[in-house]
Parts: C-alpha cells; sequence; structure tokens
C-alpha cells in the first residue's frame, strides 16, 4: 500500500484573472512509506505547486489524492486541515516562527488545533528541543536565534504531532553551509528513523542526502531517479474519518486564544492603545451621560415627592378669556375660598401660598432671598420638623406676628456657625425674630429649598408684600382614589365662589402632582435615552476604528494565518482568536472607560454641583455595549481572516 498517490493531477493558475499559467500538467506519482524523496528543477516548473498539493495546502484541479489509498479528492477545506495537522508536518525555508511567542510555545502551536490534552506529548517535544540542542532556548524568541538554530526549532515544530509525513520547502535556502549540514544530517536521521521526508530543492548537493530524486520540468516529471531501494516503513492503521474535537469551546483551548491575542495587543503597544482609547471615549461617555440623566431623574423624583403624596395644586391662569382668579383682574383666591377647600370631603389639608424676594439683613451681612408665606397647615402636611427651634403657631398666624422660620442657605449666609434662633432679622427693612430653621431640602428643578424663608401668610399679605390675594393652593387629598373627585369638586366650588360660569372651567389650572412627576420622569427617561444614543455614536466610532485596525493586523499577519492553517488550524480556529483579540481589546477598553467615565461623573458632581447617579445598570449597559462592539466590528476582520486559503496566505507578501 503507498503512502500518496497521485493520479493527473493538474493545477492552473491565472495571472491577472486572464493569462493560464499550467503549473502541473498531469502529475502520475507514487510515494512509498519511509522515503526520502526530493523535488528538482529550474524556477516555474511547479515544484512548489506540487508540495502544496501533497500537503494539502492547495487543492488539485483535476485528478485524484490518495492517502493510503483513501482518495481525498473530495474532501473539503476542514478536512483538509484536519489531516494536515495529523499526517503533515512542514518546515519551511524561512522558517515561519511567530516571533511573538518563544521557543516553546512555537513548537506547540500543533497541540492546540489538535486539541490534544495529553501532556506526555509535549514532554516529548520538549525531550527533542534538547536532543538538537536548544534545551537551554526554550524561553527564548526566534530573534534571539541563529538561522541553524529557528530551523531546528521549525523542524521539532514538524514533527510535535508524530505525522506521516514531512514536507520540507527549501529547508536549507536561507542557512550557511554549516547550518544546512546539520538541518539535513536531522532529516536523514530522521528518515532513517522510518519518517518519509519530502524536501523541494534547488541544490543538488541538498538533494544528494535523499534517496529519490524526481526532476520537474514545465509541470511535468521528466525524470525520476532511486539511488537505492528502501524497505518500506510499516504504518500503523490510521482514520482519516476521525473528527477534529472541537477543543475552542473548552476552557484550555479559549485560555490559548486569549493568551496569543494578550501577546499581540502586548507586542504591538501603540496600535492596542489607539483602539482601546477609542472604546474607552466611548465607554466613558455613555456612562457619564447615563449618570447625568439618572441624576437628574432623582432630582426630580425627589423634588416632587418632597410635596407629598396625594397632592393638588391650584392655580389660575394669568389670564384666561378676560377673566382673572391669579395676580390680575377683579376676581382673585381668597380666605374664603381656602376654608371651602378645607371642608370638602377626602381634603386632609389645604395650604395657602404667597411669596416674593426680598432682601435679609442682619448685622453687617445681607442676602437676598425668597420669602414664602403660608399657614400652620404646612407643617404636618409637609411633614416638616425644624432642624434647630419651632415652627410658628396659629396665633402667631392669625396675629400677623413677625416669626420666620429660615432654611440652611440663609442660615449659613447670614449667621455661620452662630444659632439664629432667637435672633432678629430684618427683611425688606421690617424686622423679623427667627424661630426655627428649616431641614435641609436641597434643590427643587431651578428652585434651592434651602435658600428661603418661611413666615405667617397673613404677615407676608399685609405686612411685607402688600398682596390682599393668595397666589395658589396646595391641597393634600385623603387617598389616591379620590384624587379625580376631588379635582372636580375643587373646581366646581371655586366657580361658584366666584359666580363663573361653566364655561369658563378650564380657567382653573388644578394640577395632579403625581401625574406631573410621571411626565417629568418620562421626559427625563427620553433625555436620559438620549444622551445615552448620543454617547453610543462615540462608542460606534471607536468600534469602527478597531474594525479599521483589525483589517490592517489581518493584512500584517496574512504570513501567520498560512502558517496556522498548515498546521491544522480550521477557519473557525482563526475566526475565534481574532474574535477573541478584538473582544479583549474591548474588554481593556471598557473597564478603563467605566474608571474615566466615574471620574468624570465625579469631578462634575463635585465641581459643578450637578446631581450624578452612577446605576450598576449603566456599568453593566457599558460593558456589555463594549463587549458587543468588539464582537461585531471585530468579526468581518476575523471572517475575512479565516477563509483565506492556506497557500495564498503563505505566499502573501
Amino acid at each position: 500500500m503507498s503512502l500518496i498517490e497521485l493520479k493527473g493531477v493538474k493545477k492552473t493558475y491565472y495571472i491577472g484573472g486572464e493569462i493560464p499559467v499550467r503549473a502541473l500538467r498531469g502529475i502520475d506519482l507514487k510515494i512509498e512509506p519511509g522515503e526520502f524523496v526530493a523535488i528538482m528543477g529550474p524556477s516555474g516548473s511547479g515544484k512548489s505547486t506540487l508540495l502544496a498539493i501533497l500537503g494539502l495546502l492547495d487543492k488539485a484541479d483535476s485528478g485524484q489524492y490518495l492517502l493510503l489509498d483513501q482518495d481525498l479528492s473530495r474532501k473539503n477545506e476542514s478536512d483538509y486541515a484536519v489531516l494536515r495537522n495529523r499526517f503533515f508536518g512542514f518546515v519551511f525555508q524561512t522558517f515561519n516562527l511567530l516571533p511573538k511567542l518563544n521557543v516553546k510555545d512555537n513548537v506547540a502551536l500543533p497541540f492546540i488545533y489538535s486539541g490534544e490534552s495529553d501532556g506526555n506529548k509535549r514532554v516529548e517535544v520538549l525531550s527533542l528541543l534538547q536532543k538538537v540542542g536548544l534545551g537551554e532556548r526554550v524561553g527564548h524568541r526566534p530573534n534571539q536565534l541563529s538561522g541553524g538554530q529557528q530551523q531546528r526549532v521549525a523542524l521539532v515544530r514538524a514533527l510535535a504531532n508524530n505525522p506521516l509525513v514531512i514536507l520540507a520547502d527549501e529547508p536549507t535556502g536561507n542557512l550557511d553551509s554549516q547550518s544546512s549540514n546539520e538541518i539535513m544530517s536531522l532529516l536523514r536521521e530522521l528518515n532513517r528513523q522510518g519518517n518519509t521526508i519530502i524536501m523541494v530543492t534547488h541544490e543538488h548537493d541538498i538533494a544528494a542526502y535523499a534517496n529519490r530524486v524526481l526532476t520537474l520540468h514545465d509541470g511535468e516529471i521528466i525524470k525520476d531517479e532511486r539511488k537505492e531501494k528502501i524497505k518500506a516503513a510499516a504504518i500503523a492503521s490510521v482514520d482519516l474519518k476521525e473528527k477534529k474535537k472541537h477543543h475552542w469551546c473548552c476552557v484550555a483551548g479559549l485560555k490559548n486564544y486569549t493568551y496569543e491575542a494578550y501577546l499581540s495587543i502586548v507586542n504591538n503597544k501603540l496600535r492596542s492603545i489607539l483602539s482601546i482609547l477609542g472604546v474607552m471615549i466611548g465607554v466613558a461617555a455613555v456612562i457619564t451621560m447615563l449618570a447625568l440623566g439618572t441624576g437628574a431623574k432623582r432630582s426630580m423624583e425627589e423634588t416632587l415627592s418632597s410635596l407629598g403624596t396625594n397632592m393638588l395644586m391650584v392655580r389660575a391662569p394669568f389670564r384666561s378669556r378676560g377673566i382673572s382668579l391669579g395676580t390680575q383682574g377683579p376676581t382673585r383666591f381668597t380666605f374664603e375660598d381656602l376654608e371651602v377647600l378645607k371642608k370638602l370631603d377626602g381634603v386632609n389639608y389645604a395650604v395657602p401660598y404667597v411669596s416674593g424676594r426680598a432682601q435679609l439683613v442682619y448685622q453687617n451681612k445681607n442676602w437676598n432671598s425668597s420669602v414664602v408665606g403660608t399657614s400652620v397647615d404646612y407643617q404636618p402636611m409637609r411633614d416638616v420638623v425644624p432642624e434647630l427651634g419651632r415652627f410658628f403657631t396659629l396665633a402667631e398666624a392669625n396675629s400677623r406676628a413677625k416669626v420666620a422660620l429660615i432654611g440652611q442657605t440663609v442660615a449659613d449666609e447670614l449667621f455661620g456657625k452662630d444659632d439664629p434662633v432667637g435672633q432678629s432679622i430684618r427683611i425688606n427693612r421690617i424686622s423679623f425674630q427667627v424661630v426655627g430653621v428649616l431641614p435641609k431640602q436641597g434643590a427643587a428643578g431651578w428652585q434651592n429649598q434651602d435658600d428661603r424663608v418661611l413666615i405667617p401668610l397673613k404677615t407676608a399679605m399685609y405686612r411685607l408684600l402688600g398682596d390682599d390675594y393668595i397666589q395658589y393652593f396646595e391641597v393634600q387629598v385623603k387617598t389616591a382614589e379620590q384624587m379625580t373627585a376631588v379635582s372636580d369638586e375643587i373646581i366646581t366650588q371655586l366657580l361658584r365662589l366666584h359666580r363663573l360660569p361653566e364655561a369658563q372651567r378650564q380657567s382653573i389650572d388644578v394640577m395632579n402632582m403625581a401625574q406631573i412627576q410621571e411626565a417629568a420622569s418620562a421626559m427625563i427617561s427620553t433625555l436620559s435615552y438620549l444622551l445615552g444614543a448620543v454617547a453610543a455614536v462615540s462608542l460606534l466610532v471607536g468600534g469602527i476604528g478597531i474594525m479599521n485596525i483589525m483589517l490592517v493586523m489581518v493584512m500584517e499577519r496574512t504570513h501567520e494565518i498560512g502558517l496556522r492553517k498548515a498546521l491544522g488550524a480550521q477557519r473557525s480556529d482563526i475566526l475565534i482568536q481574532f474574535l477573541v483579540e478584538a473582544v479583549l481589546i474591548c474588554l481593556f477598553g471598557g473597564v478603563v472607560g467605566i474608571a474615566f467615565g466615574s471620574l468624570v461623573s465625579w469631578g462634575l458632581s463635585s465641581i459643578a454641583q450637578w446631581n450624578i447617579y452612577i446605576s450598576a445598570g449603566s456599568i453593566v449597559l457599558a460593558f456589555t455595549f463594549s463587549v458587543l462592539v468588539g464582537i461585531i466590528f471585530g468579526l468581518w476582520p476575523a471572517w475575512r481572516a479565516a477563509k483565506l486559503l492556506p497557500i495564498v496566505a503563505l505566499r502573501y507578501e
């Protein structure tokens, strides 16, 4: 039984897609186990093409290829990859060692694509490195070795999976005479041990090591010279139908891909930094924008919730069809309106308000602030407990007493660290006694709730602001189910009290604070999504940058791809390797971007005093988005790399 048999094998290339070049013209060839075959001939005779077809790096246009009497002509590229890994070992003229891997990792490459888990073979390979004099060089990279040492590493790699055939393409072409003799001596020793060797060379002294010499000319074998008859080596029974293990789905396979991707990133620092920078900016923008949106939403919710639950706000438009219940016109909110609202079914509290700006003075300090006049029901309705002092009493409210409660900001500006309670301040030149300090409430929209002064309603109307009407009411309803009914009843009673026709029903605004809160939350959510979408654009741009860099990287590493395929890598292996590299870049960018985005958000919160909130959801979203960017934009370059034919990739310059 022949080891390899070719019957009528033909191969034609086309220059520029039009001009045919017949590389092989019906080759018939048998190679027996244990032979050492040298293929010679002038340039363009078809030597390299024949070797590529013998090693399944290329496929013939026609003819039969029999390996151990089994026809491989109809096998696909995936089957060829399995066979290359299991039955062929390649030694190239240019060594084809990966510069970023050390000697040990280079010789172990075939194991990655065979899914080999047995450590005994790896020990055997390291032992073989010892035999060829490289035992102390296993941690060195190729650029630290001489040409002869690199070729010995390539030879050990070719032997890693105990192949049936060693294919050598000009193995001494780049070596000096001493290194050439060393390599050829190793090859002859391997042949004597039973290895079948097929070698391409154009040097007669190198061909002299072989026991059979084929001479090609214009794609045909014109001479087949056997120097000595050899005894065919025994071949163990092998199953060519055995499927390759899907090692890439295992932890070990993924570890190898991740390790090589890490080496690629580390060894191409500038390119990697630029790629990571694009993703980092995008992720940081997403984190910051979502933090701003979420912070604004929470601030709005806190502001509206501070108004109390089941709250209605009763206002009259500035002017509606010539009739006004507000600040102008003959009809305005009165104390009679207040008493009616208090007595409505379902109402807990009805609180009146008037407000304005005033200048506050204490000793040599002054401050302009908001002054709000309200009733004693404000305290239970808002559940306000003064931080210092007390709230004004009903007697003080009815007697128009000049007492005031001040907010935290006012207290800080006028009194600093001193206790304000009991002190006298002037509000628009009128003396008021401070009876209490309001608890800290923070900002509410564009208003600072801590920068204000509360005084009794009648005091504000008749002594300070000069108004004789109430500007608006807040009505707290007992249950949420009663909100609509109470709202309708308020409008009905106010129309009756002010003798307005039913047609003027729309002239009174009764705003449901719960509905306002829902609308505000929806608006802020929309704004958050908009900000996130804008930030995602920058992440998208970073992804496009990664795709461009990955495409360039595929071109730079085309020769490497050809080598990996020669060692048995399938399309899925190349696809996953490049995809892992793109995802790893995005993971680095994502982690750095999250940290940078958090730092920017903290800076905005500290310097601009904006309400910022970084949620776990935004971090997960940004991180997931960065991984998806790596997958989506790394897929196209990875697929382009995966579909390259081995012989085309190896010949790429």
